[in-house]
């Protein structure tokens, strides 16, 4: 026997943040508590508004299993004396399980026999379970800062005012936060402010429904899109609906009704990011835009009730968003009047960070990355120029009253300053637009998923800004640290790594912070008095022929523990990315090149017997002491399976040189594939390590050709098992 179980706890509205988890732990734990417990169910439906918790279960059985109990007891050489006659230790665990010691049973295990006492017990009822499963879920619910109400010690996110349990169309007596059960739940506020009878657990939804509470919430968010979106076409436009803010609005209303709102067409002068985030953010409204994705002067409420008089509530939400744009406007104009320019000055009295100095030390760090990075990319002097230009001005709109008001901005508004500074007005039109477009795109991506910068211009100054960020924060000592990660670096590293690989950026990575990690280091000491300039430590370490600071260092293994995720995302074998990450690529956008090719290699039925090819040829080569010999001599090939080697792995080279060179790497992994079946045929036949050293290190010569060759693109090893 099954039936539903409903469970319902109605409070004062509930914080719209914290709604969506308050809501899905209650329904977990009220679900997973029952099956500690081994009580049969159905799926469990999490439901919610901004007034319930309450959690649907389906098929609930009316009682636990039988309960099936072993415990062991001593062995017999310590349960019986000589004569056979219980021990005190046997009458001791005889008398705890209940029974006399005879009627104990006995199992044999691998140390001897020894005796058991089971037992079989009914499985109590479902609802005598209840009160227990309750306490704990409500008990094991996040509420960082759970509040009192009354003269009682009832502690919750907010006051508890009812409680619904229904078994079925029978109410379970439980309590909590004193508050005992029973089947009335209340309806909405406004629409239905009265009792509501629930008939049974499966009555509850539509019962609701009828006492205008949508307690479904997927049910509301439809709602809600459903009534913004008409009453958008209504305005002639296209409602803005952001996942962040439909959610929101879904925590604040159970029977949400829109009310097409406006304002005056003059507010649009002010950059629309501004009106949208004033919108969004603080009075979670939806903007309008028409065809071209532009702000409207429309926007839309969404209210939680159907009202008589809709003209009141649309003149007080109207009402409410004046001031707002009022106060973007005034900062706007004040902002134009100072200009971008004159605003860079004033970033000179703005600390950065302690020990790196100023925001206007940052910025000259970014224009002379920015330039070196410019000129890398393009020959024309003017594009590096260019770059200068923009990245002198990347930090210039945080000085601006519109980013002081609105943090988010920053960049927008210095591309909406940039396109009317008089100081830029020796600039062509489409130089001045580049740089005002690069100043709103050197903070891309801004979130997880959000899209590289589009221009040229927009990623050199992405790339350098985060290079600065980089290298200045582990110069610093700030690297992340479990949670803490003040300087967002985890971020930027992963922002970096994207923009060189997006946007095909082929640089040196390594040369990149070497360049940015010597300029933090000198703006360290620059700001450091003379009796500390210890403090600024520099190590290096001798890698590849040269010595590389090992802030450099730790930095690169730093931004590919970023792209180990990165490709994951992306549908990579981590074998694959390991197997590039090994050859050590400079560029990442060259990296990103390698790893598509060889997902495209290990494709191939030849792949796997060269992969362990490739790991056996390096195996041997490791237990080489000494130099690695080079040289193949023809003459000491003296196997008919190593001299095909030689001859087939002599053509594959001149065939793939071309390949190599132009960074082709599937024509190039595609050529060597054609290896298999002589250097299967080489392994099977021939002695690598023969007693005669002239042959032993001709053939190890000809095994360190094949590996290297492969290893140009990839430690293809790393792909065998």
């Amino acid at each position: 026997m099954s039936a539903s179980l409903l469970i319902e706890l109605g409070v004062e509205e509930l914080p719209v943040q914290a709604l969506p988890e308050l809501a899905a732990a209650f329904a977990k734990g009220i679900a997973e508590g029952l099956a500690k417990r081994g009580v049969a169910m159905g799926a469990a439906r999490t439901l919610y508004s901004p007034r319930r918790l309450a959690v649907h279960i389906d098929g609930v059985a009316a009682e636990q299993p039988e309960q099936r109990s072993e415990v062991l007891g001593p062995y017999l050489n310590i349960g019986l004396d000589a004569n056979g006659a219980p021990t005190r230790a046997l009458e001791g665990f005889a008398a705890k399980a209940g029974v006399a010691w005879d009627q104990l049973e006995r199992v044999t295990d691998a140390k001897g026999e020894r005796f058991v006492h089971r037992s079989v017990k009914p499985g109590a009822r479902t609802v005598d379970l209840l009160q227990a499963v309750l306490d704990e879920a409500l008990k094991a619910m996040p509420i960082p800062k759970p509040m009192r109400w009354g003269a009682h010690e009832h502690a919750f996110a907010r006051p508890v005012l009812w409680l619904v349990a229904l078994y079925g169309s029978d109410v379970v007596p439980l309590t909590a936060f004193g508050k005992n059960a029973d089947r009335m739940s209340r309806g909405h506020r406004f629409l239905h402010d009265k009792a509501v009878w629930i008939s049974d657990a499966d009555a509850y939804v539509e019962a609701m429904r009828t006492a205008k509470v949508l307690v479904d919430a997927d049910e509301r968010r439809a709602a809600i899109r459903a009534e913004v979106e008409a009453a958008a076409v209504q305005a002639g436009g296209t409602a803005r609906i952001t996942e962040d803010n439909l959610e929101q609005v879904n925590g604040l209303v159970e029977w949400p009704k829109a009310v097409l709102c406006g304002f005056e067409k003059a507010f649009l002068r002010v950059p629309q990011e501004a009106l949208i985030s004033t919108m969004e953010a603080n009075q979670k409204f939806f903007p309008v835009l028409d065809a071209e994705g532009r702000l409207t002067e429309a926007f839309i409420g969404i209210a939680n009730i159907v009202s008589t008089n809709e003209a009141e509530v649309r003149k007080g939400y109207e009402r409410v968003i004046r001031p707002r744009f009022a106060d973007a406007a005034f900062f706007f104009d004040e902002d134009l009047k100072q200009g971008l320019s004159a605003m860079n000055e004033g970033l000179a009295t703005v600390t950065y960070q302690q020990k790196l100095g100023s925001y206007a030390d940052k910025v000259a760090r970014i224009a002379r990355l920015a330039r070196a990075i410019a000129t890398a990319l393009d020959d024309d002097p003017a594009f590096a120029d260019l770059a200068q230009v923009a990245a002198l001005l990347c930090k210039a709109d945080l000085q601006s009253r519109m980013v002081g008001e609105f943090p988010e901005l920053q960049g927008v508004a210095g591309r909406y300053y940039a396109a009317q500074d008089p100081a830029l007005a020796e600039l062509s039109d489409e130089a001045r637009d580049a740089v005002a477009v690069a100043l709103d795109e050197a903070y891309a991506p801004r979130f997880a998923g959000d899209a590289i910068a589009t221009t040229r211009l927009g990623q050199v100054l992405a790339v350098a800004e985060r290079l600065d960020t980089l290298a200045g924060g582990f110069a610093a000592g700030l690297k992340p640290s479990g949670n803490k990660d003040p300087f967002a670096l985890r971020r930027n590293a992963l922002g970096l790594a994207r923009t060189l690989i997006e946007g095909g950026l082929d640089l040196n990575l390594v040369g990149m912070l070497e360049a940015a990690v010597d300029q933090a280091k000198r703006a360290m000491l620059a700001s450091t008095s003379q009796g500390q300039l210890n403090a600024v430590a520099v190590t290096t370490k001798f890698v590849d022929g040269r010595t590389i600071d090992t802030d450099v260092l730790e930095l690169v293994d730093f931004i590919l523990d970023r792209l180990r995720g990165y490709f994951g995302e992306r549908g990579f074998d981590p074998a694959l990315f390991e197997a590039v990450a090994a050859t050590k690529p400079v560029s990442l956008a060259d990296f990103a090149e390698r790893i598509a090719a060889l997902q495209r290699f290990a494709e191939r039925p030849e792949a796997t017997a060269l992969a362990a090819a490739n790991k056996r040829a390096r195996n041997l080569l490791r237990k080489v002491e000494g130099a690695l010999p080079e040289a193949i001599d023809a003459s000491k090939l003296i196997e008919p399976a190593e001299r095909d080697l030689h001859a087939a792995l002599v053509a594959a080279l001149v065939d793939t040189d071309a390949s190599l060179a132009a960074r082709d790497y599937v024509a190039v992994l595609s050529r060597l594939a054609a290896l298999r079946a002589p250097v299967d045929a080489f392994f099977d036949g021939v002695m690598v390590m023969a007693e005669d050293r002239a042959l032993r290190d001709n053939r190890l010569a000809l095994l360190k050709a094949l590996s290297d060759r492969f290893a140009a693109v990839a430690a293809i090893e790393q792909l065998a098992a």
